[in-house]
């Protein structure tokens, strides 16, 4: 069992202007007090075909954790135009909300976005180079795609395992760390999946 759920997560200030930041408000709940930090990511995939085009957008620590319910807004600046190829601005992509406990990803929330221009003519006949700021981005939010991946969340707790003696024929199982996260191709997404069901109220702690 996860020590760490994800139980909502409400899309900001959406749709918003291409070069708004993001803002995600995360609500979680944490099952058993935790050491370290939760590292929570924001990648903007900038096309499908090629992932040296993704831009980590922002990276929080939180944490130390204890048991209880917990909520916080996530603000990441906007990708950054120059990095991504022209013919790429304007359509869908993926946006990947991540996050990790001791450098292993559990569980990661993905989301379509599409960018279009803000004005039918535009729409209608686009200039040869994009118009970055009249490019609008719209996120589908009611569609979220949730991959959650099985962790340790207590390393220690094998450590003390493998101090005791054992049988050759009964070692401690090393566990393959999840995959990081990928871009827009669905199928690679291995784990999980389940919907997200909002929660009517969350106590900060």
């Amino acid at each position: 069992m996860s020590a760490v759920n994800l139980t909502n997560v409400t899309v900001l200030d959406n749709p918003a202007a291409f070069l708004s930041p993001f803002q995600f408000e995360i609500s979680y709940e944490c099952l058993t007090p935790l050491k370290d930090d939760l590292e929570w990511k924001l990648i903007y995939v900038g096309s499908a075909e090629d992932e040296t085009y993704d831009q980590l957008l922002e990276s929080v620590l939180v944490g130390p954790v204890n048991v209880g319910n917990y909520r916080f807004v996530f603000q990441a600046d906007p990708p950054d135009p120059s990095k991504i190829r022209e013919e790429d601005i304007i359509g869908v992509t993926v946006l990947l909300l991540t996050c990790s406990y001791l450098g292993q990803e559990f569980v990661r929330v993905g989301y379509y976005v599409n960018n279009d221009y803000d004005d039918e003519q535009l729409r209608e006949e686009p200039p040869s180079k994009v118009l970055v700021d009249r490019v609008q981005r719209n996120i589908l939010a009611d569609k979220p795609r949730v991959t959650k991946f099985p962790i340790n969340f207590h390393p220690e707790n094998n450590e003390h395992e493998e101090q005791a003696p054992h049988s050759p024929d009964h070692g401690t199982e090393t566990k393959q760390p999840p995959p990081s996260p990928d871009h827009a191709t669905e199928a690679n997404i291995k784990g999980e999946e389940r919907p997200l069901s909002p929660v009517s109220s969350v106590c900060v702690q």
